[in-house]
């Protein structure tokens, strides 16, 4: 589906760092800023942006500080025995139970695409949540490899965590026609992924998955890409970012409850920053704002 000179949101994944991307959605929220045409995520990402485009204020911050922490979701003894580190399926169910989403909401508003990595080719795919896929498709977004044994599979084809395969897929809102486009990330601008020093281990790992294996690999070199996209976008684009400040301390499995509310709170600045700078506060503007590259 193509959005000629579209407005798009992209929110990047990362697991429990995705608290920044939820406070940023709450400010959106509580400001009514609701100027996009598409939006795609990423695992957490789509987590996230479920919430919003069901305009869910605090749905994200509760699932992630209530049950992202549970020893039901993350537990290392389990995994030590053979199970999941994270066990998604879990968190997806549960989320659904305690939080349930207003779908008629959800499924009026914008069209939002979740990206998860096929198991054999190891390419990125991007499904369209439907109140059809919308179970398959949000736990494989987010099933990350190693971690959570299970893969999902649907329509056709078997998946896990989108990450692996195209954590900000901003050059794929591009080929979609967007030409504006936000850009919410999980790491401070100044972070550049190191490469895969140990690429064998993932393939020891993943040898019934060769082609995750492979796209595990070379992540690094996709992840910086589509940062340097984000940095020098093709002359007919401009991309917006939101990213947390240099002293984010929230880590991939960060667990304690007092920094994820740091992280929450540092989103909630930056949403609130994002818009009071789009409208023209301070000299600012859309065409001129420090958000920009």
């Amino acid at each position: 589906m193509q959005f000629e000179n579209s407005r798009a949101l992209i929110v990047e994944g990362g697991a429990m760092r995705g608290i920044f991307a939820s406070g940023v959605l709450d400010a959106f929220m509580s400001e009514g800023h609701r100027p996009y045409d598409f939006a795609i995520g990423v695992s957490a990402g789509a987590s996230n942006l479920l919430g919003y485009v069901a305009d869910a204020p605090q749905r994200s911050y509760q699932v992630i500080t209530e049950l992202a922490t549970s020893r039901r979701f993350y537990n290392p003894r389990r995994f030590l025995k053979g199970g999941d580190l994270v066990d998604v399926e879990w968190l997806w169910t549960e989320s659904n139970r305690r939080f349930p989403l207003d779908k008629q909401q959800l499924f009026s508003a914008i069209p939002f695409w979740a990206t998860m990595t096929d198991v054999n080719t190891g390419k990125a795919n991007y499904y369209r949540i439907t109140e059809h896929n919308m179970h398959q498709a949000m736990v494989a977004t987010a099933a990350l490899p190693i971690a959570f044994k299970t893969t999902p599979c649907f329509s056709g084809g078997c998946f896990t965590d989108g990450g692996v395969a195209d954590s900000i897929p901003v050059k794929e809102a591009y080929r979609r026609g967007a030409r504006d486009i936000t850009v919410v990330l999980s790491h401070p601008l100044s972070y550049h992924m190191p490469p895969n020093r140990h690429p064998w281990v993932m393939k020891t790992l993943l040898s019934r998955y060769p082609g995750v294996a492979e796209a595990m690999a070379h992540r690094a070199e996709r992840y910086n890409a589509s940062l340097e996209f984000i940095r020098t976008p093709p002359q007919d684009a401009t991309v917006r970012v939101i990213a947390p400040p240099e002293n984010f301390a929230v880590k991939r499995l960060t667990m304690k409850r007092e920094r994820l509310d740091e992280g929450y709170q540092m989103g909630i600045k930056a949403g609130q920053d994002h818009i009071t700078n789009l409208r023209g506060k301070y000299g600012l503007t859309r065409e001129n704002c420090h958000f920009c590259f």
